[in-house]
């Protein structure tokens, strides 16, 4: 697995440079509906404008990283995905599943109503085994689902994915009733410190937007709109 980027980004310095400011981004295609084609046209742009990742269901998996072998942009899959409700051993399953298709990365989603029942232990246990799972062969963030939690469970749902040992934290699905917001990243950044990652994911669809993620203590950004982004950039 490469080195990551988790800690707090220059914020000025990326928005001023394309290069770096296309680096944040997970360039995304989560649709159910999604074809071949529509995975291709993704891995296209995101090779044009050299993205951190294409972050695909795991069934795109092996389509993905073929596409992209040799680019440097790391194949992304979620897994649990949207609800996260399935048992552990699903989830570490479909992630083994990813990585040995060709996934760097796997984007899980917490058991919400575990959180929410107070059933932190269970929480953490989930995220542990999708953690060992792909130990050492793939980086691993963790979906809380920010719409869905009051700050408490916000808080709670970050700590027991950094003690599971994930590498980042991630606000949404995008599926759901909501989608990022500043005041959730810059709540899950204060909880996760400096070096642990924060991706904001879920309605941003525009420079302003995503800058204003940045700010917060984002330093990824999951997008379907990365290319329409980046050519906004003036």
């Amino acid at each position: 697995m490469t080195k990551l980027q988790t800690e707090k980004l220059n914020v000025n310095e990326v928005i001023h440079d394309r290069e770096k400011f296309a680096a944040v981004f997970d360039h995304t295609i989560l649709r159910p509906d999604a074809t071949f084609d529509d995975v291709r046209k993704i891995c296209a742009e995101a090779i044009k404008y050299h993205f951190a990742s294409v972050c695909v269901n795991s069934c795109h998996a092996a389509l993905v990283s073929d596409m992209l072998k040799d680019t440097g942009i790391k194949t992304c899959c979620v897994v649990g995905f949207p609800l996260g409700a399935c048992t552990s051993q699903a989830k570490a399953f479909e992630a083994k599943c990813a990585v040995d298709d060709g996934a760097e990365e796997i984007d899980m989603v917490i058991n919400v109503g575990y959180l929410k029942s107070g059933a932190y232990d269970m929480v953490q246990k989930d995220i542990e085994a999708v953690v060992a799972a792909v130990f050492g062969r793939a980086a691993v963030k963790v979906i809380i689902e920010t719409c869905l939690l009051n700050d408490e469970e916000k808080v709670a749902a970050c700590k027991l994915a950094k003690a599971a040992g994930a590498h980042f934290v991630k606000t949404s699905t995008g599926f759901s009733t909501g989608g990022a917001k500043a005041s959730d990243v810059r709540l899950m950044r204060e909880t996760v410190g400096e070096k642990m990652g924060v991706k904001a994911s879920g309605g941003i669809r525009d420079f302003e937007t995503a800058e204003a993620m940045l700010e917060a203590g984002a330093n990824r950004i999951g997008a379907s709109a990365s290319a329409k982004l980046i050519e906004s950039m003036v």
